[in-house]
């Protein structure tokens, strides 16, 4: 899908997304799991997974390493911690430096207790294949054998990255974080750049090192850009209300953790008048600072292609938790429990995926959203954008939106300059063209 994508807008949304500097892991997480990692090394012969070419006559590529080496940002990850703006981000915390600060390492690289470094480790490698695969100490030797399953290699270590739950928690526990893991508003202020995350979008940025064919499919999941957009979204608003409901929101201050607020709420030249009612924002004052909230709103029009009443229920609970910020914890409190059950019964009703008939109206629903105003923070049109384009790809409709979608794209280039009413524009004239329909 990359190739879909808008080139200037994917070039920034790489460099906002870059993994996070933080401390800690969740648990069941490669980092966390135990296991000696032998290092990227380990797997890079030219018989291995280091060809220089794909190859036939084997269930994997066997070039993973150099497409990993030479289109993977991930493989530059520690480098980043290198340069001169990890050097001021690092100076400001008070760190000596951040490329041996286990704050910015946890997420900049396989970053594992020195006791679980194999030989040929080397954290320089940055977020290498066992920050993902997890350790391979007990099946990198038995994973290439002709009897060697996919199953057999997850109960011997290997992180089952095909399993759409578990690559979401991977790739939030970074992209979002944890309590633990986390890049707090501390850290936001002393130089790092905001995160962004959608999973179906980031999955086709990676770059594939896989071939979705028959053999893949055989032995793996394999899903559909829809499936893992719908499944990516709950999983961040289950991730979101977590950390909305944990210590990071109720530790004693006068503020609760800011960054988990919509940073453009306040970041902003006072010139731009950017607020204004939406349906998202009902109840809330002008001038009230707001929650990112895009993870729940992009889960609305997914509700109201499966379930009517369950979309007012979710559109009632995001309505209650943006009031309920300048009510009290009591409310905020209140109003998770009222969203988090919303999201519940989505989640129920999404229990196949979306039928043909439903991404229609779901596409439907979201540029109905995006031409009416309702994504006026950047955060939301940017997540947009990214839902529309696996939509339209999903509903046969990609070729003809390149044109009204560049434009889109365009609208979201630059978060600096964004422009509410310019992507509302953008959106509807996509629908003019498009004709799209939906209840």
């Amino acid at each position: 899908m990359s190739t879909m994508m808008h080139t200037r807008w994917i070039r920034g949304l790489a460099l906002l997304g870059g993994l996070l500097l933080a401390g800690g892991a969740g648990a069941g997480l490669p980092q966390d799991d135990g296991k000696v990692h032998e290092g990227v090394a380990s797997c890079a012969s030219s018989v291995c997974h280091g060809a220089t070419v794909e190859r036939g006559g084997a269930n994997v590529l066997q070039n993973e390493y150099v497409t990993w080496t030479r289109y993977d940002k991930h493989a530059g990850a520690y480098n980043v911690l290198l340069n001169e703006d990890s050097q001021r981000i690092a100076k400001n915390l008070g760190l000596p430096n951040a490329h041996e600060a286990d704050l910015c390492l946890d997420c900049h690289a396989d970053n594992v207790p020195v006791a679980q470094r194999g030989v040929e480790f080397d954290i320089t490698d940055g977020v290498g294949c066992e920050a993902c695969h997890g350790g391979s100490e007990d099946w990198i030797a038995r994973h290439t054998a002709p009897e060697a399953t996919h199953a057999d290699n997850v109960a011997h270590g290997l992180y089952a990255t095909d399993d759409l739950a578990a690559r979401t928690d991977l790739c939030l526990s970074c992209h979002l974080g944890t309590e633990d893991k986390f890049a707090t508003h501390r850290i936001m202020g002393a130089g790092h750049p905001r995160l962004a995350f959608e999973l179906s979008t980031f999955t086709e940025l990676e770059p594939p090192h896989w071939a979705r064919d028959a053999d893949y499919a055989e032995r793996k999941r394999l899903e559909t850009p829809v499936v893992t957009w719908t499944t990516g979204l709950l999983a961040s608003a289950r991730h979101t209300l977590s950390l909305l409901e944990g210590r990071l929101v109720h530790e004693a201050g006068l503020f609760p953790e800011i960054a988990l607020f919509d940073c453009h709420a306040c970041h902003h030249p006072m010139s731009d008048k950017r607020w204004a009612p939406t349906r998202l924002t009902q109840g809330l004052d002008p001038g009230a600072i707001r929650l990112n909230d895009a993870q729940f709103a992009l889960l609305l029009p997914v509700a109201e292609a499966v379930d009517g009443a369950g979309a007012a229920e979710l559109l009632a609970g995001l309505q209650a938790l943006n009031a309920s910020v300048a009510t009290g914890f009591d409310a905020f409190k209140a109003a998770t429990a009222q969203l988090s059950a919303a999201v519940d019964r989505l989640e129920g009703a999404l229990d196949a995926p979306l039928s043909a008939e439903a991404q229609e109206v779901a596409l439907a629903a979201l540029i109905r959203a995006g031409a009416r105003g309702d994504y006026r923070d950047y955060v939301l049109a940017e997540q947009a954008a990214m839902a529309l384009d696996v939509l339209l790809l999903s509903t046969a409709r990609w070729d003809a939106s390149r044109p009204a979608m560049d434009r889109v794209f365009a609208s979201v280039d630059d978060e600096d300059r964004f422009d509410a009413g310019a992507f509302a524009q953008a959106v509807a004239a996509l629908s003019a063209g498009l004709q799209v329909g939906g209840r």
